[in-house]
């Protein structure tokens, strides 16, 4: 697998002095904004992932392990922007350039995962970061840049935004069996249906991929979504390491659920995770999730990141019967071209081709699906 780094892009022929620089008029210090693409040195790779740990934002989407492992698994170009003051690192923004030739270019921070976006606490380093996120923009010619939030930041270049989606997340008490005495009956009764049906559990990395992908392109397939390829899973497993792992439930041998799971500091997340429906009576999902909620307690983890989704929807109920809670999501657009909504699967622009995926078969879809995926924001 390639290894995605990055290098400097130097002033003269990268930036133009009206995006490099802002100055704060209440502290008199200038932000310099630089520019990396292609390759970085590994000293400047640690750096930002100091960066991003010394955050005050929490989560797994802080680590800034996901460009590299996004931009390998997905085929994006990697930019990173960096803030600095007084030769002080005080601020990144990690980007994908998404290109394809069926949906057009982005510049998005970052596709896939549910959050992304700035990482500093100073509000100077953060407007003089997307006034050059804007500048690249413009320079890479997309149709949008995203720039996936959960606080938004004002900006006079940030004129669109979506809040119509939550994060849904869940405190952690520190054994499994206060969590399970937190939750109501209608969940302890699907889980104990579940353990009842004979279901095994396994917990793994790559050896496991084969099984993950078997479940999760089917899933995605009955959504009547293109699935994303092998690749990008392969990717996160190898540059998260021991932070990623897979949870595969079988139901003698075969694999019925599925699901990804990344740790962070004191956060776990599942990017990904899926049933197959023919197993939905025998409460496999609950199962599974409530293995997910044990091994993320197991780790001394204080947050249970189920994912973003639609305020009263399906997914919303059932991660709520968890005792997870909604948290904003904010994602603010720099729009060039276009309507933001017409890439949305929720718009109803793509209702004929959803219909039409669902009725093909899978393995076609595995076949296609990463092509079409990758090339959308």
């Amino acid at each position: 697998m390639k290894d995605v780094s990055l290098t400097r892009v130097s002033a003269s022929n990268a930036m133009s002095p009206s995006t490099t620089t802002a100055t704060a008029t209440t502290t008199a210090k200038t932000t310099s904004v630089k520019l990396w693409t292609s390759t970085a040195p590994v000293r400047q790779r640690q750096l930002w992932q100091q960066c991003s740990e010394a955050s005050s934002l929490s989560g797994v989407h802080c680590d800034f392990r996901w460009l590299a492992a996004l931009c390998d698994g997905l085929h994006h170009e990697p930019y990173v922007l960096e803030a600095v003051q007084d030769s002080q690192l005080i601020g990144v923004l990690p980007l994908a350039f998404v290109k394809s030739t069926l949906f057009g270019r982005f510049l998005v921070s970052l596709p896939y995962v549910n959050s992304a976006g700035i990482i500093t606490g100073d509000e100077t380093a953060a407007a003089a970061l997307i006034s050059r996120a804007v500048g690249l923009a413009d320079e890479l010619n997309v149709r949008y840049l995203e720039l996936r939030h959960e606080v938004g930041f004002e900006h006079p270049a940030l004129t669109r935004q979506l809040t119509s989606k939550v994060h849904m997340r869940l405190a952690l008490p520190s054994s499994s069996n206060e969590l399970w005495s937190q939750l109501k009956s209608r969940p302890r009764n699907k889980v104990r249906k579940g353990e009842k049906q004979g279901f095994t559990v396994s917990w793994g990395s790559h050896e496991l991929l084969e099984d993950f992908y078997a479940v999760f392109s089917r899933n995605m397939r009955d959504l009547g979504t293109p699935v994303f390829g092998r690749r990008l899973f392969r990717s996160i497993l190898t540059h998260f390491s021991q932070k990623a792992e897979l949870c595969v439930v079988r139901s003698g041998r075969q694999p019925v659920a599925a699901a990804l799971l990344v740790h962070g500091n004191g956060v776990t997340e599942v990017p990904s995770a899926s049933s197959l429906r023919s197993f939905n009576s025998a409460n496999v999902n609950d199962l599974m999730y409530w293995h997910l909620l044990q091994r993320a307690i197991e780790r001394g983890q204080r947050v249970f990141d189920f994912g973003r989704t639609t305020r009263d929807s399906n997914t919303f109920v059932f991660k709520k019967k968890w005792g997870a809670r909604p948290e904003p999501a904010v994602w603010q657009y720099y729009v060039r071209k276009g309507d933001v909504a017409g890439m949305r699967p929720e718009g109803g622009k793509y209702d004929r081709m959803i219909r039409l995926w669902r009725r093909l078969p899978v393995g076609l879809t595995r076949l296609i699906g990463p092509r079409i995926v990758r090339g959308i924001p």
